[in-house]
């Protein structure tokens, strides 16, 4: 919950091959004493100066040297070649190392020139074979370096040591890091029991992705106990790993006492018709998950029945992904029934996009829409009639508003600011359908919204009205987006 372009891997540059690089022992170590800006207090650990695994030898030539000078001076003495694109991206927000063969070393190097970086805020180092050498160095650059927020170490095979490691750091809770991604590392039963004692009581941690590892029952029981006491997570990627019933029921238990996780996502496992019911238990008492995705989990029509019971109670769930589990009408028929039962549900998404349905379901539907406007349940089409002759999506929605508004001599801008309360160019998904239906000047079914959100949704879980201004010249929108400070154009077709 990240997608960046990845670079391909650099080869050195012509100035930097001229650079005699000399190996040196994996014991000599960097530790660059860069100045401390007066406005950041950092609070450091009882260590001792002489012990930390980023030290050098002579401290005083690397005070005020440039980040570029820092870098390789960095690379000369851990005997590695520089990475090009580390060197030209190292003053933007966002570096994306991700694929570039670093090794230990080379992660070493780049950790040595981050301790007084205070530009970079994201860092993706996602399979990159760093090893424990790599996030020791990693891990102790993070004790010093106050700045960044964001950290990708996944897909780098880091095992039950690596756990250790990182599990070490969170303990001692005092970065700014607020987004792990751990995704793809070997972690098994022992690795969830490491990371689960630290994030107990680490309350900056707020998303953390450890999808793609080994943890299965005793990892899912380690899990639910961190959740009950965790007050930091708010968002929690589990999918691909191998919980079961035990594990899942666990899991679920945890989510009953915890008051700040918002996110869950564990698809990919093996819940079965068990785990749902410690999920609908969970989702009765729970008053803080509003995304939960649990696709391809062997929910059948009981567990979905039993999912129901939560939503029946539930106030704060907002989108639930059942794809791909061996549901039938019988389930999808539950879960919309649950939601009409509940004159507060908050459910704006339902995907349940493998199953078909009958034409009476679609009624149910329209009705359970009427009291529930913001409500969205997308399912594979029509018994007896292929997908796109049961779905009639009709005139295309922006002509419909764009005539509107010709009508009224009014930007279509304008009509999108005048749904929004606050007057923003940005809007809720959920809200924005809700008043798209509610509105009285044009008529609009909630297909055609579903159109209208697929080209207005940043994939945030919000609309953004901004991309409309080119509409009526039916120009190409140029739309800015930023890995922080890094620019680039992407272009929007209305």
């Amino acid at each position: 919950m990240d997608d960046d372009d990845n670079e391909p891997v650099e080869s050195e540059t012509k100035d930097e091959a001229e650079a005699e690089l000399t190996p040196q022992d994996s014991d000599v170590t960097l530790y660059c004493e860069a100045e401390v800006l007066p406005s950041v207090e950092k609070e450091k650990s009882a260590r001792e100066d002489s012990e930390t695994d980023l030290e050098i030898e002579d401290t005083e030539k690397f005070f005020n040297i440039g980040q570029k000078e820092l870098y390789l001076e960095a690379c000369k003495l851990v005997g590695v070649v520089p990475a090009s694109y580390f060197i030209r991206n190292m003053e933007e927000s966002c570096v994306n190392l991700n694929h570039h063969g670093l090794g230990p070393m080379g992660t070493k190097a780049i950790a040595i020139t981050l301790v007084s970086n205070t530009t970079v805020l994201k860092l993706e180092l996602g399979d990159n074979c760093i090893q424990e050498e790599g996030i020791m160095s990693l891990m102790e650059m993070l004790h010093e370096n106050y700045y960044l927020q964001e950290l990708n170490v996944s897909d780098n095979n880091l095992g039950l040591e690596g756990a250790r490691i990182i599990s070490n750091f969170l303990q001692e809770n005092n970065s700014s890091l607020w987004k792990l991604k751990l995704s793809g590392n070997s972690f098994k039963e022992e690795c969830a029991a490491l990371l689960c004692q630290a994030l107990s009581s680490n309350y900056r941690i707020r998303s953390l992705n450890l999808s793609h590892n080994e943890f299965s029952d005793i990892g899912g029981e380690h899990l639910g106990q961190m959740l009950a006491l965790n007050v930091g997570l708010q968002s929690l990627n589990l999918s691909w790993n191998h919980f079961n019933i035990r594990g899942a029921v666990a899991l679920c238990n945890g989510l009953r006492s915890n008051v700040t996780l918002k996110k869950l996502d564990v698809s990919m496992n093996g819940f079965g018709n068990e785990g749902a019911l410690a999920l609908g238990d969970a989702l009765r008492l729970n008053s803080c998950l509003v995304y939960v995705d649990v696709s391809r989990n062997g929910i059948t029509n009981e567990g979905a029945s039993k999912i129901s019971k939560g939503l029946e109670n539930n106030e704060c769930l907002q989108v639930l992904k059942l794809f791909l589990n061996p549901l039938s009408l019988e389930g999808a028929y539950s879960l919309i029934m649950a939601i009409k039962r509940n004159p507060k549900s908050r459910m704006e998404d339902i995907d349940i996009s493998n199953v078909l349905v009958s034409e009476q379901f679609v009624k149910v539907l329209d009705g359970v829409c009427a009291i529930h406007p913001q409500l969205d349940v997308v399912y594979k089409g029509l018994q007896g009639l292929s997908t796109k002759k049961s779905i009639s999506l009709g005139t295309n929605p922006m002509r419909l508003i764009q005539s509107y508004t010709e009508q009224k001599k009014i930007s279509v801008v304008e009509f999108f600011r005048s749904l929004n309360p606050t007057g923003l160019m940005t809007m809720p998904v959920g809200d924005f359908r809700k008043a798209m239906i509610q509105q009285s000047n044009i008529l609009i079914n909630r297909y055609q919204v579903r159109e209208l959100i697929k080209k207005l949704d940043e994939k945030k879980g919000m609309v953004n009205f901004s991309f409309l201004k080119a509409w009526k010249s039916q120009q190409p929108v140029r739309s800015e987006s930023k890995c922080q400070s890094k620019k680039f154009w992407q272009v929007v077709w209305l």
